[in-house]
């Protein structure tokens, strides 16, 4: 019995009804996404929507090269974005870029002189004197705060005694607490102010009154202190010196306390060293361990004695980064040796997030402005304005030229570009609140460049096509035997375009990688469309009588693309056989 004759396999060739539908399946719960997330439309950068882009430039001090470093700059990420936000902004964006630069992009309607004066500057970390505290909100329940101890003491008294404040701080009755934490205030104020050290020996009464009139201020303004209130929570204290008892605002296990705090003991310049570590040897959990330099152990010393005398909770020392409270955490004797440590209920986070805030203040970084640009709403919505047209004039030449040339192909041309389109749009449009990606002027140009990039893709299979045509095949022979060609072609064109693309947004800094992602972002798509759109319509097309059939507009013509006369296979003739004789 004879082998049956091996037909063609069941590919993506034979049933590109399969890739089509993926692709659809595709746009359609992309689509579909971007609408549920509430993000039906790109994110613009700075330069279109308005606003002010500010690029900063880490440079060490003298012979501390290395402080350059990831965990520097995240560092400084962090206090940036607290400044930003206490501006009153909900969009800002600060971001590294590179290894020594940081980027901070803030939208209209920010007083840009502001912002570049809150990031531009060195943060401000302080040592102060807690003299009286409360839960915001009516809050009834105080959580107990750390405690600092010194590092070569045991760490189970100090375990102990948050439990022990816990309980005792605790009241049934808020009216009666506040009352109490109000006469609290009253009395620390008093207490305060008798014990600063006067520049004469005999005071005049001018400045004893004076003194008493600004405490009183004080006393108003931390009786009338609202942390529960976001606006307010920035803004308490930020501009109080040094030198000066100020209120402040602090969030303590999802609780935002408000305090009343005594002029600064220790600058965070003091700071040798602070890193975040796990006790192993007692199981206390996570800690954080600081070092001081001479004059900051001295200072140190000094001030944990004076409120090691005192109880809770005049006993703490808040931690003030910037005018918030980041860590109060009390003291049960003076510390000395230059050394302490913060135990407490922290978590790795935490303890880690607290230890870099004590580093900052000692950071051996500074920030110079590379450049500020201020783009207002008007200019970015005309240079948005221009973009689109110029897209819009991008496609349209693209489409008359395809029209021209390729004339009935532009029937697959057209919708290929339009389904690029569609899946750059809602890819963008998902990836602003997924990582942040704002589209600015250089993504527009990238965009437009990527128009050029896929029609090149189509056109490439159609001369592969044609040339086939012109071997003398017939179109869907002609569709299979130019499509690996083609294939190969369009791979290392666009592996060419994306490893520039990468290569480009590896070495650039700021608005430059918005044109670098949106070129390799196109580029990877071009490969998707081309192999599940294009490809599997062209094989549909190649079937129907108008393009199988080289009518003269399908731009398939033999007659017009000087094909060759198929060739034909004949038997050769046989020779003559002379007859012979009988």
């Amino acid at each position: 019995m004879a082998a049956p004759k091996r037909g063609r396999s069941a590919s993506a060739q034979s049933k590109p009804g399969r890739s089509l539908a993926l692709i659809l399946i595709a746009i359609v719960a992309l689509t579909g996404g971007m609408f549920a997330s509430g993000h039906d439309t790109p994110r613009l950068g700075i330069d279109l929507a308005g606003g002010t882009s500010i690029t900063l430039r880490a440079v060490p001090e003298k012979g501390q090269e290395s402080a350059i470093n990831k965990t520097n700059m995240d560092t400084a990420v962090d206090i940036m974005n607290r400044r930003v936000n206490g501006l009153g902004v909900s969009e800002a964006e600060v971001q590294t870029q590179g290894s020594r630069n940081i980027i901070v992009n803030i939208p209209k309607g920010t007083n840009s002189e502001e912002a570049r004066q809150q990031v531009g500057t060195t943060a401000k970390l302080y040592f102060r004197p807690v003299l009286a505290t409360e839960a915001s909100a009516g809050a009834a329940t105080a959580s107990p705060s750390p405690s600092a101890s010194s590092s070569a003491s045991g760490s189970s008294s100090s375990s102990a005694k948050p439990k022990a404040t816990g309980s005792s701080s605790s009241s049934a009755t808020p009216t009666a607490t506040a009352t109490s934490q109000g006469r609290a205030a009253s009395d620390a104020l008093k207490a305060d102010a008798s014990s600063s050290p006067s520049p004469s020996a005999t005071p005049s009464a001018n400045s004893s009154s004076a003194a008493s009139a600004a405490a009183t201020k004080l006393e108003a303004q931390y009786t009338a202190l609202d942390c529960s209130k976001k606006a307010v929570q920035n803004t308490a204290g930020k501009d109080a010196t040094a030198k000066e008892a100020t209120v402040a605002c602090g969030k303590v296990s999802g609780v935002w306390y408000k305090y009343l705090l005594g002029p600064a003991a220790v600058d965070g310049t003091d700071v040798k060293k602070a890193q975040a570590v796990y006790n192993t040897q007692t199981a206390a959990g996570w800690q954080v361990t600081m070092d001081f330099t001479g004059k900051g152990s001295d200072k140190f010393a000094s001030i944990t004695g004076e409120l090691a005398k005192n109880t809770q909770p005049q006993n703490e020392f808040g931690i003030v980064l910037d005018g918030q409270v980041v860590s109060s955490p009390y003291v049960s004797s003076s510390i000395t040796g230059g050394n302490a440590e913060i135990s407490g209920s922290f978590t790795q986070e935490e303890a880690q997030s607290l230890a870099n805030m004590l580093s900052y203040g000692a950071l051996p970084l500074t920030f110079k402005e590379d450049s500020v640009t201020t783009v207002t709403a008007a200019l970015g919505g005309e240079q948005l304005h221009a973009g689109l047209i110029a897209g819009a004039i991008g496609l349209a030449l693209v489409v008359i030229y395809l029209l021209i040339f390729y004339r009935g192909l532009s029937v697959i041309a057209i919708p290929s570009l339009l389904v690029s389109a569609i899946l750059t749009y809602v890819i963008m449009a998902l990836l602003g609140p997924g990582i942040g990606f704002a589209l600015n002027l250089p993504a527009v140009c990238g965009a437009i460049v990527a128009i050029g990039i896929t029609a090149d893709s189509f056109i490439v299979f159609f001369e592969r096509i044609r040339d086939e045509i012109r071997e003398g095949r017939s179109l869907r022979p002609a569709v299979e035997r130019a499509w690996p060609r083609a294939r190969r072609t369009i791979l290392v064109s666009d592996f060419v375009s994306f490893l520039a693309a990468a290569v480009l947004f590896i070495v650039t800094v700021g608005k430059v990688q918005g044109f670098a992602f949106t070129l390799g972002l196109t580029t990877v798509l071009d490969v998707v469309v081309v192999f599940l759109f294009t490809k599997p319509l062209m094989t549909i097309l190649a079937r129907r009588k108008f393009f199988a059939n080289g009518h003269k507009y399908s731009g398939l013509d033999p007659k017009a693309l000087g094909a060759k006369p198929p060739l034909r296979r004949t038997r050769r003739p046989s020779a003559p056989v002379d007859p012979k004789e009988a």
